[in-house]
């Protein structure tokens, strides 16, 4: 039998580094985390063959001491943390002491660095297989060689991809440390050529040219939840792409990979995007250190929250009251209009609302739709194709806010009605120029909303109860989630240690198949307190309800009602596209309309 023996000091450096050196992204990470921790205000990140060959990273912080260069190279040697106290309260990004042992036992490895009071700098390198410390000459600030990796190890080495590969991984390494320190200059080269340049800057700035898109075309989030504060940046849905390549999540400036943080923004955008495409986004939430869980993962690349739930629907409602308030800022898909982001109220007391009885009608009625009727004979003045206003004046006059001309448009910014476009588009004047608006798409996501927010409560018996086996979880998440299972229509109760009785379902979905919904429910809220599932399907359903409902294609409008459905639009939370996520208006602005026809040139 194999006696047990203590392993090499050589043999538990690379079993270290196994944990946290994967590739020379891994190295990068842990380098421009310990820079971060050091209070540079410029880094510098040099590859050579995407790092395989070489990594070198300067920065301009604090420093090490001459006498602690030796202990920096060491296992568990760390200046950031002397306690379990401190473990558990830690903000610092590299606080595992292992990382500069790692990189040194699978690569060349030399540090040099100098501190505001030292008089020159000093240098550790272990080129000769040993650790030497000698004097070295250095401004203010550290600087890090790797050579080599992996080069004493060709069986790792092999599992290495392509420079190329490699280099697209430490680019998302550098990338996702400078979006959360905008405060930092930043460069990145390779091969000797310049890669991306980053100054000094307001972080919404930092967020768009990394995302590569235009600032206006972002909703921004700040609230603060409890104990946590959320921060967001946030693409608008009809922004989104294809690819889901940018999308990032911060934990007390620390980046991390959370399923349950992934599922919360997937919540946020359920019934906002077209098709498969994909938001880019930043998500910072600043939690206490007691709530957290940061020691949970040999990268740091995961956290343990200790509220999980209340995390999620703190990240869930800032986001979505976030991309509600931004109703300006649509933009057409033929490139042709920009625009700000404009908060705009939510519906509220005092607001029609759409029945369902309203819904069924292939054309709602004017009373249902919240419009203004427009009395027999109102279309007279329109022609067949394009419904056109004989006096100019006419269209303003049936509301008092246009007495003051285009400056009420401050209060009105999708403005006022001038036509309908072949039954399908109403043309309107705003402040800025000319808006065009989907009618149909539009009313879809007015009616929608209005469903969404009619209460959920209403509960469908069953003719006979149904008994179902249950799990210990599924009962005591029935028992902990009573009053919300009650709010989202459930009638459930506890029949033995083994099972469960459903008497009721939400009346939206009581054709659904019982035991799946009522079993994948009860799981959501065991995991987030809440049932994004429940709520996708009724959601779902709402929608399905609301395109049936909204005014159709080719139905004619008058002026007021056109103007009734515009301020409609802006006391609606996500008017600026429909249930399908696609736009439902776009801004053509006055210097847009001038290049058309060349005007000034």
């Amino acid at each position: 039998m194999a006696r047990i023996a203590l392993l090499p000091e050589n043999l538990v450096s690379q079993i270290a580094a196994g944990e946290v050196v994967e590739r020379p992204a891994s190295v990068v990470k842990e380098l421009l985390e310990n820079a971060l921790d050091a209070k540079a205000s410029q880094i510098e990140l040099s590859l050579e063959d995407g790092g395989i060959r070489a990594i070198r990273l300067r920065d301009n912080g604090h420093g090490i001491n001459c006498d602690d260069l030796l202990l920096a190279v060491q296992q568990h040697a760390t200046s950031k943390i002397r306690s379990l106290d401190d473990l558990l309260a830690v903000r610092s990004h590299g606080f595992r002491g292992e990382a500069l042992a790692s990189v040194g036992s699978v690569a060349e490895l030399t540090i040099t660095s100098r501190t505001p009071e030292a008089e020159h700098a000093s240098s550790i390198s272990n080129r000769t297989g040993q650790w030497q410390l000698a004097p070295a000459a250095g401004g203010q600030g550290t600087m890090v060689e790797v050579l080599g990796l992996f080069h004493t190890i060709p069986a790792r080495r092999r599992f290495l991809k392509t420079p190329a590969t490699e280099l697209n991984h430490c680019r998302e390494a550098f990338q996702r440390a400078a979006l959360a320190h905008p405060q930092v200059r930043w460069q990145f080269r390779h091969n000797d050529k310049l890669l991306l340049s980053l100054p000094a800057q307001d972080h919404v700035e930092r967020v768009a040219r990394l995302f590569d898109i235009d600032p206006a075309t972002m909703a921004v989030c700040r609230q603060a939840h409890g104990p946590m504060t959320i921060h967001a940046f946030l693409q608008r849905p009809t922004e989104a792409s294809h690819a889901a390549d940018r999308q990032y999540f911060y934990v007390n400036g620390r980046p991390i990979r959370d399923r349950m943080l992934a599922h919360a923004m997937r919540s946020v955008y359920a019934d906002l995007l077209h098709s498969d495409r994909q938001p880019r986004f930043a998500l910072f939430i600043d939690i206490e250190s007691d709530r957290v869980d940061v020691n949970v993962h040999p990268a740091k690349a995961e956290v343990r929250f200790r509220e999980s739930q209340a995390v999620y629907q703190a990240v869930v409602q800032a986001c979505r009251q976030s991309l509600a308030l931004g109703q300006a800022g649509a933009v057409s898909p033929s490139g042709y209009a920009t625009g700000t982001a404009t908060a705009v109220s939510s519906i509220g007391p005092g607001q029609p609302v759409v029945t369902p009885a309203n819904l069924t009608r292939p054309y709602p009625s004017q009373s249902a739709l919240g419009l203004v009727s427009s009395g027999p004979g109102s279309a007279a003045s329109f022609s067949s194709s394009v419904w056109r206003v004989n006096s100019p004046a006419a269209a303003f006059s049936i509301d008092a806010s246009m007495q003051g001309g285009v400056a009420a448009d401050a209060d009105h910014p999708l403005g006022f009605a001038l036509a309908q476009l072949h039954g399908i588009f109403i043309l309107a004047q705003n402040a800025k120029g000319l808006v065009l608006v989907d009618m149909h798409a539009a009313h879809e996501r007015i009616v929608y909303e209005r469903l969404k927010a009619m209460p959920s409560g209403s509960m469908q018996q069953l003719l006979e109860p149904l008994a179902l086996q249950a799990s210990a979880l599924e009962l005591e998440t029935l028992q902990a989630q009573q009053g919300l299972l009650h709010d989202l229509g459930f009638s459930l109760s506890v029949l033995s240690e083994q099972s469960m009785a459903v008497r009721g379902l939400p009346v939206l979905l009581a054709q659904a198949q019982v035991e799946p919904l009522v079993r994948q429910t009860l799981a959501e809220l065991a995991q987030h307190g809440l049932s994004s599932l429940m709520e996708e399907k009724r959601n779902a359903l709402l929608a399905t309800m609301a395109c049936h409902g909204a005014v159709r294609a080719n139905r004619r409008l008058a002026i007021p009602e056109m103007n009734a459905l515009l301020r409609d639009m802006e006391r609606t939370e996500r008017a600026d596209q429909c249930n399908h996520g696609r736009p439902t208006w776009v801004q053509l602005d006055l210097q847009t309309l001038d290049r058309f026809f060349l005007r000034g040139q």
